[in-house]
């Protein structure tokens, strides 16, 4: 008997504990409340799939009048500038994003990328070990920017046998 007792009391008390969890992540918006998507980003994305740079940055910029914090759309206009050859607006936008976002894998892994086109190798480097800290389990950027050293160097190896 005094076992059946403690097995109740064990699962009333988890019951309860599993309710107060419940209550707290849907409280806290429980991934259920959708946040409204911005149609300038939308358009930009598409135009990112186009390969219209010119007109993702003007998109772009017009999100970011509207929202000057968000460490995405730094990401995607610096991604934007870098396909359009503008480097150095690349990397400025790259820098404003992981001054946001600290964590945002996507800018690590295209500063990486801008890094390889200056040719310089130890700077995607260190951007690839971060990937490899922020991600739990190997993730996308981390084996995009993996990919794309290792492609870096084979070029660099074969250019310098000649």
């Amino acid at each position: 008997m005094k076992n059946y007792v403690r097995r109740c009391i064990m699962i009333l008390t988890l019951g309860i504990a599993l309710m107060s969890w419940g209550l707290v992540y849907a409280s806290s918006g429980g991934g259920s409340v959708e946040t409204p998507k911005n149609p300038d980003i939308e358009k930009a994305n598409q135009a990112i799939k186009e390969k219209n740079w010119d007109q993702a940055v003007l998109l772009l910029k017009t999100a970011l009048s509207h929202d000057e914090n968000n460490a995405e759309i730094f990401n995607l206009l610096g991604y934007s500038e870098r396909n359009r050859g503008n480097l150095d607006a690349a990397f400025k936008y790259y820098d404003r994003a992981l001054a946001l976002d600290p964590k945002h894998r996507g800018a690590h892994e295209y500063i990486g990328e801008a890094y390889l086109m200056t040719g310089n190798l130890a700077k995607a480097e260190e951007q690839l070990a971060i990937l490899d800290k922020l991600c739990f389990l190997p993730c996308e950027e981390y084996r995009e920017l993996k990919s794309a050293i290792a492609e870096f160097k084979q070029k660099k190896s074969v250019s310098s046998d000649y």
